[in-house]
């Protein structure tokens, strides 16, 4: 089986003639994501990931993560890759130079994503939750909040969460039944359970950071009642570090088919000390508006996902019929490779042409959303965050 390689060309085509980067670059904020800057980091990029994570995909689906106890532990290896995504930095490519990121455009980042997710999706499902949580408490969390978490949210030392889903509930997040009693010192106790948590817990950063759903006493019933807090494995200590381990815990990991590596957790809030400290992010319930800030980061992210597998599985079929022998095609000898053969070729360039499509689509939503965010006028970014938001359910259900 062939290993990944990145399509850097087809990307570099994508950038140039979907998202046009040199006309992103030449945006009021972007001016240092010059083109030849922006196809460095790439080609750096495309290096970190064929190197060090995609050799990972088969040993984690092999081994998958486990339970020693009440901590997750990862398969052999990602530790000390996902250390290195640290250290060189990716986690931050597209956020505020403010908050420790830097500041690349959003399709820069959305390429990075694109080659890390097809390189080992399970390793890059860490980093997804990650991003779409950092988007959450950008857009509604206080001064204070931002200089706890995202410089260590950006920097990769912290991974975060998204917990919607109860057992009793499934999709009717409404019908939820965890709760946030408040505390005397403006903190929250939180009790309940949340099942299907991506990466809900592990060992490969200091601090897992949960956005929890609940709902205050006395709320509204339905989703007009629910509020958005922010849970901590362990609270955070006045310097920013990591600090006491809070009132939370993994009950099991998932048996699921596929993506074995990515531990999808059950987790327990507040079943030893009578609740989990957690701090409300936004407004009393607003929680289902302000999670899909987070919702629709995640959105167009699994649309991505749906394209670095295609690509990766166009590789590997592409590799296989260039090396199985079957059958005879049209003026050849007997044992022909089967990519010869027109009906092969047919569907090696309709998987193709399907990756190339979903590439470009993502690509465009990508550009929108850096037009949104540093186009001249108000109305011009008025215009491209609309088209953000006409374009994200078609990229997550076409992709």
């Amino acid at each position: 089986m062939s290993e990944y390689v990145a399509p850097l060309r087809d990307i570099k085509f994508a950038l140039d003639h979907i998202a046009g980067i040199e006309r992103i670059s030449a945006l009021n904020g972007y001016d240092h994501a010059q083109r030849d800057v922006v196809f460095s980091i790439l080609d750096e990029g495309a290096r970190f990931v064929q190197d060090l994570i995609a050799p990972l995909n088969r040993v984690g689906d092999l081994e998958g993560s486990s339970m020693s106890g009440t901590d997750v532990i990862t398969p052999t290896g990602f530790r000390q890759a996902y250390r290195a995504y640290v250290d060189a930095g990716w986690g931050g490519i597209d956020f505020p130079a403010e908050w420790g990121g830097h500041e690349m455009p959003k399709v820069v980042g959305m390429a990075f994503e694109e080659m890390l997710t097809a390189a080992n999706f399970a390793f890059s499902l860490c980093p997804l939750l990650t991003f779409g949580a950092i988007e959450a408490i950008v857009a509604h969390g206080s001064d204070a909040q931002k200089a706890t978490y995202l410089p260590n949210l950006i920097s990769g030392r912290w991974s975060a969460t998204m917990n919607l889903t109860e057992s009793q509930a499934g999709s009717d997040v409404g019908a939820l039944t965890t709760r946030a009693r408040p505390n005397d010192d403006g903190t929250y106790a939180i009790t309940g359970s949340k099942i299907f948590i991506t990466y809900g817990d592990h060992d490969l950063t200091d601090n897992v950071i949960h956005l929890v759903l609940a709902r205050i006493p006395g709320a509204p019933s339905g989703t007009r009642g629910i509020s958005m807090f922010i849970v901590p494995k362990f609270v955070p200590t006045e310097d920013g570090s990591a600090g006491p381990r809070n009132d939370l815990k993994v009950v099991s990991l998932e048996h699921k088919l596929g993506i074995n590596a990515s531990p999808t957790c059950v987790m327990s809030f507040g079943e030893d000390a009578g609740g989990a400290t957690g701090w409300i992010l936004g407004d009393e319930n607003q929680g289902m508006r302000n999670m899909f800030t987070m919702m629709n980061s995640a959105r167009i992210s699994v649309g991505l996902e749906g394209m670095a597998s295609a690509e990766r599985a166009y590789q590997q079929a592409f590799h296989y019929a260039g090396q199985r022998r079957q059958g005879r095609a049209i003026g050849a000898g007997a044992n022909s490779l089967i990519v010869d053969h027109p009906d092969v070729r047919r569907m090696l360039l309709t998987m193709r042409a399907n990756t190339e499509a979903m590439r470009a689509l993502l690509y465009r939503t990508a550009m929108h959303q850096d037009y949104a965010s540093y186009a001249e006028s108000a109305e011009d970014r008025a215009w491209h965050a609309n088209r953000v938001a006409l374009l994200t359910p078609v990229v997550k259900s076409w992709c």
